[in-house]
């Protein structure tokens, strides 16, 4: 059997292009399975997998416990409210009390960058990375270039848009990682206080013109603006924010093509997209949820593999 070149899953950039392969070709194994009406496999029956989220989230927990669930894994949750997080050895406390009760793998989500690198170098498990800070969300990028590769048969020289608050997402920095590594070309279009400086350095082309890169792309995903994460105004009024960069019904309308939506969620309806784009046709948020289940099953699986 293949198997993955790393023994985390700690970032997109840590990954091969084989790697991701590998992943979307287990993937697909497992969309089979939870479309049958039994939806569990008893692959790792005798693994242990934590779930450690020390930032809010519903939908990436939810997704990963019912991934782990379908794999028939004993799961443990831990939730700490972000007040009683420390960065270092507390942090390190934290987990090792976790897997003194024999745990095989933890999920991580964390509000500091590069706590699942700091975390996988100190304890003895498998670490995936849940999202950390504003740094990587590593399987939100590959369930959205498989949601691709599934609705456009291949991700290889496609054109693909990312709009919205670039600076404080790490699904814009896993995304851009992900599509280059398979061969797509990348734009992000935002204002320009929400990119970050020398983004081109990734191999990326900023468009601040909301139409033109619509024109451009095969597929646009729309980025939620983050609020919580910003200490300043970095534009004038929401409303001109949707006036310049949301996407509305008439507005994909009077392209000269038709595009695929996409939206790691949660949406905020009428800001970044309208409730019709994002109920359309041309969307694909519903299926990057359900994809998200096989991929997170795939990379539990892979990465269980080499623990044994």
């Amino acid at each position: 059997m293949s198997e993955l070149s790393v023994n985390h899953l700690l970032g997109i950039k840590y990954l091969n292009k084989k790697d991701i392969e590998l992943i979307f070709e287990t993937a697909d194994h497992f969309k089979e399975v939870i479309n049958r009406s039994i939806k569990k496999v008893p692959t790792l029956r005798d693994t242990t997998i934590a779930n450690i989220f020390f930032e809010n989230s519903t939908r990436t927990k939810l997704s990963f416990e019912l991934a782990e669930k379908r794999l028939s894994a004993d799961v443990i949750n831990f939730s700490a409210s972000q007040s009683s997080v420390k960065k270092g050895e507390t942090l390190i406390d934290t987990v090792n009390n976790i897997l003194s009760m024999k745990v095989d793998m933890v999920i991580m989500r964390h509000p500091n960058p590069g706590a699942g690198i700091f975390l996988s170098k100190h304890v003895n498990a498998s670490i995936i990375n849940a999202g950390d800070g504003a740094h990587e969300h590593p399987t939100q990028a590959l369930l959205d270039s498989y949601s691709i590769r599934e609705k456009l048969e291949g991700v290889e020289g496609k054109n693909v848009v990312i709009v919205g608050d670039i600076l404080h997402s790490r699904v814009a920095l896993s995304n851009i990682f992900a599509l280059k590594l398979q061969g797509a070309k990348v734009k992000v279009c935002g204002p320009k206080t929400l990119i970050p400086k020398h983004i081109e350095s990734l191999g990326v082309e900023v468009e601040t013109d909301l139409v033109k890169a619509l024109e451009w792309c095969d597929v646009a995903n729309m980025l939620r603006v983050q609020n919580e994460r910003m200490d300043i105004s970095y534009f004038p009024s929401t409303r001109e924010y949707t006036q310049q960069f949301g996407i509305n019904r008439k507005l994909l309308d009077s392209l000269n093509k038709e595009i695929v939506i996409m939206h790691p969620g949660p949406i905020n309806r009428g800001v970044e997209i309208t409730s019709d784009v994002a109920d359309s046709d041309q969307s694909i948020i519903l299926e990057q949820v359900e994809n998200g289940v096989a991929i997170r099953m795939a990379v539990i699986y892979l990465l269980a593999s080499k623990i044994k």
